[in-house]
């Protein structure tokens, strides 16, 4: 970089405070030097910031709201950040003994990466629901299950030839940080540091290894498990696009979890797409029938909900399972929530880290109860209440036990099949889902079972219950199996009939 606009980007660190920051809400100076500079720097980062709840209110104010309108989840603030705007300081530059990747930046210690803990600074509750979530735990819920590691092999290991038999080595960690740790979470790991040739001269920085990453288990650099930011986007970090199903889509959008093209498609989606621009995603509590008119993602599983008369419908919750019964993705049957969110734990009858067995028998131990099962169902119907009669929605709930029963009886008669092709030896089960008959399977209940429920579970979907990945592929898929194992059994016999 040239000297000439090395002098002038310091020259711009000297200016005054910025005249586009609001004249009533204060930043403190640590923040005011981040601006000076990284106004200039990375006008994005900035304008998004001062477009934020966080840039146009003080703690201070937002402690002092009372009932259900209050955001602020902690009874007390620290002293020092009360007065002023959350600004760039006060969130990366909490708790710097705390953070691997803190370093000395133009007289401050400031670390990189925030976690879950610093917002917990503000949002104590929020944060102790998240980790009790099991999307907190995805990281380790994955790369630490050793069956879900060859699953995870078999569809993102890089396959070769080299002596003309196919394997699949393991994918590297770039492949896999953008593959199912994308929005699994990576593991943050700081690799020394690198010196960079910046607007401002050269300067030090952590080389952090996973990064970048905002994947919901993503394992911090202080520790902790999850990144808000992956809802709440940096650095607005705004409640509408949290309530917003798009933000959703990121991460399940499908096959495998198909939830918002199947809300796209449902009655809910068809009318959030046709009036959804004139509802009111900011307030709280969200009101329903006046702030909004159909539900997202955010209304059935998160938000706080009240009626016309401001009284709670659904309480606002970080825990996404505390109104699910039912975890009707995964491996490989549709089953009740695990207890824990640390799925690492459980065991199935046969010691397999499932929560079935492969004949559909449940890993009841670490599953929650029939009764747990019943106080979910009760609260997620409570919102569906506020826009439906109990004869709808009890009928809706028929349907969709009705569907959980009819899809794990398909994959059982699937994994029957499959089981017969283990026990011939026509396939390898020691890695039950790297072949391409296994793949058939594996197709069986990730995608087409998932879509089928998830089409139920949503109240529509129209076609992705049938054609569009549904009950035809279900079918298609046993079938399929069926008639590659009959084939198989008759090359069998002909081979024992040969001299």
């Amino acid at each position: 970089m040239g000297k000439t606009l090395a002098l002038a980007a310091a020259l711009l660190c000297l200016l005054p405070p910025l005249a586009a920051m609001s004249a009533t809400v204060p930043v403190s100076d640590a923040t005011q030097e981040c601006l000076d500079c990284h106004t200039t720097l990375h006008p994005g980062i900035v304008s998004g910031w001062q477009a934020s709840r966080h840039a146009q209110t003080t703690p201070a104010t937002a402690l002092a709201v009372t009932g259900l309108a209050r955001k602020v989840s902690s009874s007390a603030v620290p002293q020092n950040l009360l007065a002023t705007a959350v600004g760039c300081a006060e969130c990366h530059t909490l708790r710097p003994e705390a953070h691997a990747d803190t370093f000395y930046h133009n007289g401050h210690e400031v670390h990189v990466v925030v976690s879950p803990p610093d917002c917990a600074t503000c949002h104590s509750q929020e944060a102790e629901q998240y980790d009790r979530n099991i999307m907190a735990h995805a990281h380790g819920n994955l790369a630490d299950n050793a069956l879900y590691a060859r699953h995870q092999q078999a569809i993102i290991g890089q396959l070769q030839r080299p002596d003309g038999t196919l394997s699949d080595a393991p994918a590297d960690a770039a492949t896999r940080a953008e593959a199912c740790f994308y929005c699994h979470g990576t593991r943050l790991t700081v690799g020394g540091s690198e010196t960079r040739d910046t607007d401002l001269g050269e300067m030090t920085f952590p080389k952090i290894d996973g990064w970048p990453n905002q994947g919901v288990g993503r394992i911090n650099l202080d520790g902790s498990r999850g990144a808000c930011s992956a809802c709440h986007t940096r650095h607005t970090f705004a409640i509408a696009m949290a309530r917003r199903p798009h933000t959703c889509k990121e991460c399940h959008v499908g096959p495998d979890v198909p939830a918002f093209k199947v809300y796209s498609a449902s009655k809910h989606g068809n009318i959030y797409d046709s009036l959804g621009a004139d509802w009111d995603f900011k307030t709280v509590p969200w009101t329903v029938g006046r702030d909004f008119t159909a539900p997202t993602c955010a209304a059935c599983h998160i938000s706080l909900l009240v009626n016309s008369d401001g009284e709670a419908i659904s309480r606002r919750t970080h825990q996404m399972s505390d109104r699910l019964s039912w975890r009707i993705f995964g491996l490989i049957y549709a089953h009740p929530h695990p207890r824990d969110p640390d799925t690492r734990k459980i065991r199935n009858r046969d010691g397999q880290p499932l929560p079935t067995d492969f004949d559909g028998g449940l890993a009841t131990d670490y599953l929650i109860s029939t009764e747990e099962q019943a106080t979910r169902t009760a609260t997620m119907q409570a919102a569906c209440r506020a826009c439906h009669s109990s004869a709808w929605v009890a009928g809706h709930r028929e349907r969709f036990e009705n569907t959980i029963r009819t899809t794990n009886l398909s994959t059982l008669t699937a994994t029957g099949i499959i089981g017969e092709i283990w026990h011939r030896g026509f396939a390898d089960p020691d890695n039950p889902f790297d072949e391409a008959v296994e793949q058939k399977w594996t197709d069986l209940w990730l995608f087409y079972a998932n879509n089928i429920r998830f089409a139920s579970a949503m109240a529509g979907g129209g076609d992705y219950g049938v054609f569009a990945d549904g009950r035809y592929h279900l079918n298609g898929r046993i079938r399929e199996l069926a008639d590659w194992l009959a084939l198989q059994r008759r090359l069998e016999g002909v081979a024992a009939k040969t001299p």
